[in-house]
């Protein structure tokens, strides 16, 4: 799954001992050409400067993934540094929270949950969408367990409802880019060993390795998954 000169950009790449590391190591490992994109310029220059420093081509851009005019900033500017052309999309970018039973929800923890999952997905979408068809390139999304028929969504409704949201959009995407030669799919993760998820729910937990993930990534982006769009794959 050589990746020798094509372009990736992979959002919401930021703390160590989080999914996107592992992400962007696993594709650096194969020769891609990183754009690493986060909120916090700080942790997303410092996942770039490994990667560099193991000898992989990396860069980091800091934006805001709900502002559209920050993306459509950001997507001219790597645009114009990697020839207007983007072999994939990894829409990483997210976050998890519990909002109780619907009828004690908070609206705004509501409102977040779908701008910071699904908002975001949509409009790096949008934004990126013109470099990866000129590349016939893929996109990959991270929806959740949560979002697959029968997935445990008590207390969780915003969180789940985001995430089902992303599966409508990639699902519309392969639909919508099949023309221009463009794959989308999306993957269904279980809870994922990171550090974050250690941390609040113990190491005792059935945990989806990271390393699983990336390699998982990197298969639907590369010539050997060529023939699949439109798809949902559960992992855990």
């Amino acid at each position: 799954m050589r990746f020798d000169g094509k372009s990736v950009v992979i959002t919401g790449v930021g703390r160590t001992g989080q999914v996107g590391e592992a992400v962007a190591r696993a594709f650096a490992s194969e020769g891609a050409r990183l754009v690493l994109v986060d909120v916090m310029l700080d942790e997303a220059n410092a996942r770039a400067a490994e990667l560099r420093a193991a000898g992989a081509d990396a860069r980091a851009f800091a934006c805001d993934l709900s502002n559209e005019t920050q993306l459509t900033v950001l997507a001219a500017e790597v645009g114009a540094a990697y020839g207007g052309r983007l072999d994939a999309l990894v829409a990483l970018a997210g976050g998890f929270a519990m909002s109780g039973p619907v009828a004690e929800s908070d609206p705004a923890l509501w409102t977040r949950q779908m701008t910071i999952n699904l908002t975001t997905a949509y409009l790096t979408t949008r934004a990126f969408l013109p470099a990866v068809r000129v590349a016939s390139g893929a996109i990959v999304y991270f929806a959740s367990a949560a979002a697959l028929p029968g997935g445990a969504v008590t207390g969780m409704a915003a969180y789940a409802a985001a995430k089902s949201g992303v599966v409508a959009l990639m699902r519309a995407v392969a639909a919508d880019e099949r023309v221009h030669h463009v794959r989308a799919n999306a993957l269904a993760p279980t809870s994922i060993r990171t550090t974050a998820n250690v941390q609040s729910m113990g190491d005792q937990s059935n945990y989806v390795a990271r390393e699983e993930v990336a390699a998982a990534v990197c298969y639907l982006c590369s010539a050997n998954a060529s023939a699949i769009t439109g798809q949902v794959i559960r992992l855990g």
